[in-house]
């Protein structure tokens, strides 16, 4: 090989050696981000992890290691820099953080999607049962989603939201038939009661609607107002929700009036919570929802009644008991009657057992 060719080679290959040094410093910051990408989470099971307000990257690194998911907050960061993750683009929500996920993954699920969630994003669980008001409602809602209680309540009662679901303010509680339902965190107060209208839909099918008017109801709302006088009579024993509701219906039909107790418990907020012996003057209290001055159903509903209880209004048989009174232990149950000598009787029977009781508790 001549002097000139030998030259000519050594050129080359510095040339290339030069060309792979250079590529291997373009290639570095790449190697170096996929490689972070490719840390997994050191968490040793599947556990939720909560975004609850707008976070920066930075932050959120921070708190993946706080709680034990992540142990290199540099990789996770190089990656989400990367990715041009910003605090706007990471969103809000629950998610469920699986062993040794990688944070190429954990990023691509925080980063929110085109349908304003996180790509990620595991709907919550929220459950309300035994609510007696909408505030209540609101309350248990707002601790299992990023809503606020009030504004939730603001909307409910806004003028153009109770024209929209036409229903007057007292019988909007008919718009919200408990249940376990699945939701995303970040659901605002709009799109939970439009959920809510939703599921209320689906249950007001053609079927009970048929039903609804065949017991002689002309809207949901007043199933509902009657559901929940049969629950507020009767929480602890379901199989006695048909009888009651039969036996309201009766009254209904033949003008009397309902004089259910938790009618006018109702128009007393929570001051009769407790009390056993109720007198005439709680039962004097002027309010529409007094069954013992109105007739026929309250305006609205005393509380939140569940599905069981609205089928059970539905599928009411045909009885003939007009009167109910507690039986004389503390079963829950009730004494019907047909008529009124036979429920006074029941009913004298019931306060003699429960001045016993008052003076045994005394001593």
């Amino acid at each position: 090989m001549s002097k000139k060719s030998s030259k000519k080679g050594l050129i080359i290959a510095v040339i290339v050696a030069g060309v792979g040094v250079i590529g291997g410093l373009l290639m570095l910051p790449k190697l170096k981000v996929y490689w972070a990408g490719m840390t997994v989470s050191v968490n040793q099971e599947s556990r939720p992890f909560l975004i609850k307000d707008s976070i920066s990257p930075e932050a959120l690194a921070e708190s993946l290691k706080n709680q034990s998911f992540i142990d290199n907050t540099e990789d996770f960061l190089r990656v989400a820099r990367y990715k041009r993750l910003t605090k706007s683009r990471i969103a809000i929500g629950m998610y469920e953080i699986d062993p040794r996920t990688s944070y190429r993954t954990l990023l691509n699920g925080f980063t929110l999607n085109s349908a304003g969630n996180g790509n990620a994003e595991v709907e919550v669980t929220v459950t309300f049962n035994n609510c007696k008001t909408l505030q209540e409602m609101a309350g248990k809602v707002s601790k299992s989603l990023r809503l606020d209680s009030s504004a939730l309540m603001n909307h409910l009662l806004d003028g153009n939201t109770l024209r929209q679901f036409s229903f007057t303010p007292e019988q909007l509680p008919a718009l919200f038939i408990p249940n376990t339902y699945r939701l995303f965190y970040d659901t605002d107060e709009k799109a939970f009661t439009k959920f809510m209208a939703k599921e209320f839909h689906l249950f007001w099918n053609e079927p009970r609607t048929a039903k609804m008017k065949s017991i002689g109801l002309n809207a949901p709302s007043e199933v509902a107002t009657l559901a929940s006088i049969v629950y507020a009579e009767q929480s602890r024993n379901a199989d006695e929700w048909p009888i009651i509701a039969g036996l309201y219906l009766n009254r209904i039909r033949q003008g009397m009036k309902l004089q259910s107790d938790p009618t006018f418990k109702f128009c007393w907020g929570n001051q009769l919570d407790g009390v056993q012996r109720l007198l005439a003057v709680h039962r004097n209290i002027v309010c529409s929802y007094n069954t013992y001055q109105i007739k026929g159903l309250p305006p609205g509903p005393i509380n939140l009644p569940n599905k069981k209880v609205l089928e059970a209004v539905l599928n009411a048989p045909n009885v003939d008991f007009l009167y109910m009174c507690a039986k004389p232990d503390y079963s829950g149950r009730h004494n019907f009657a047909v008529t009124g000598a036979e429920h006074m009787k029941n009913a004298k029977i019931f306060q003699d057992w429960l001045s016993k009781e008052q003076q045994k508790k005394q001593h």
